[in-house]
């Protein structure tokens, strides 16, 4: 069962989230402009993604995000409207990135799902794999353990 975070929490997680949106690079969406031409191996090496979503009017929405790879698939840890976006359209565009989402390779596309709370120690195990103690040490923290949910991402097969 999954705990709801204090308000406080939430309240530090948005301004968070705010301060981020500033600072992501302009070149981030580009990712949604650029055709899928990459795979999930084009993540090897790096720490940061960048996930885009749809809006409901069709509008890219780019968000770099760290990540882990595992069985194929990519999973995060994210929250806000990138969730609701996901869960009304599932496709997505994932490209490796630097901290602001400036590309650093092709994007491919592939389908997201949020996991169930079961699912979720598998995600963390992967993510965590790719990032060690510093990711520990910020997710404890700033509590952000409680404040999310897990994604998965299956790439498309290609053509």
């Amino acid at each position: 069962m999954t705990r709801k975070a204090p308000a406080w929490l939430e309240r530090l997680a948005a301004i968070e989230n705010r301060m981020l949106d500033r600072a992501r690079s302009p070149e981030a969406a580009q990712v949604a402009e650029t055709a899928p031409t990459g795979t999930i191996d084009d993540l090897r090496g790096h720490k940061y993604c960048v996930l885009v979503s749809y809006r409901k009017n069709g509008d890219a929405v780019p968000s770099p995000l760290w990540f882990g790879v595992g069985e194929g698939k990519v999973y995060v840890h994210t929250g806000g409207a990138k969730v609701k976006r996901i869960e009304r359209n599932p496709r997505v565009l994932v490209a490796p990135s630097t901290f602001r989402g400036r590309p650093a390779g092709p994007p491919f596309a592939g389908t997201a799902r949020r996991l169930s709370s079961p699912d979720d120690a598998g995600a963390e195990r992967w993510i965590q794999a790719n990032y060690g103690w510093a990711r520990r040490m910020y997710y404890g923290l700033f509590r952000q353990h409680s404040i999310g949910v897990y994604l998965e991402v299956t790439p498309e097969a290609r053509a």
